[in-house]
């Protein structure tokens, strides 16, 4: 019994030892990178543009990383953002014009914010599907603080010639 008190003990000291704060191996945050997900879906078009067709079927992904530049104070003053989308589920003949984030909360449309500077003709699209980076986008102190600071208020959508209003959209997530 004696035995089994000592291993139960050295056990414990080791469990509480990783779930200490100072743990080394726990990342430290680094406040001047922000990533955010957005759940891609033709669902999530507001009218007029909503979709129909086969189109309506595609899905994605699109994970957008800040990289925060900012003051002694701790004030963004700029940025840069990368951008990874990942789209499935188009059918043959579709073709991805653009995208970006825009402005507007669930439900709402609203003007491009940050481009991603995707051209007509640039995504090819492989039996429905593509994944495409566009890196080190600047970005405004306004643009990046607005962002950060209400996610929600913000959504990623992306373009086909069939749709030229957006075939897919789904609002910031800060991860």
């Amino acid at each position: 019994m004696k035995r089994f008190s000592i291993i139960l003990t050295v056990a414990m000291a080791v469990l509480a030892a990783g779930c200490s704060k100072d743990n080394p191996t726990t990342p430290a945050v680094d406040d001047n990178h922000v990533q955010f997900k957005a759940t891609l879906l033709p669902a999530n078009e507001v009218a007029p543009n909503i979709v129909t067709g086969p189109e309506a079927a595609a899905s994605g992904v699109a994970t957008i990383d800040f990289t925060l530049v900012k003051d002694a104070a701790g004030a963004i003053t700029s940025g840069t953002v990368n951008f990874r989308v990942d789209v499935t589920g188009f059918p043959a003949g579709s073709a991805i014009t653009l995208s970006h984030i825009h402005t507007g909360a669930a439900g709402v449309s609203g003007g491009v914010l940050v481009n991603a500077l995707v051209a007509a003709g640039e995504i090819t699209l492989v039996n429905g599907a593509a994944t495409y980076s566009r890196l080190n986008i600047a970005m405004t102190a306004a643009q990046a603080q607005q962002i950060v600071n209400n996610p929600a208020g913000y959504y990623f959508n992306v373009h086909t010639t069939n749709f030229p209003q957006g075939v897919m959209r789904g609002q910031l997530v800060k991860q």
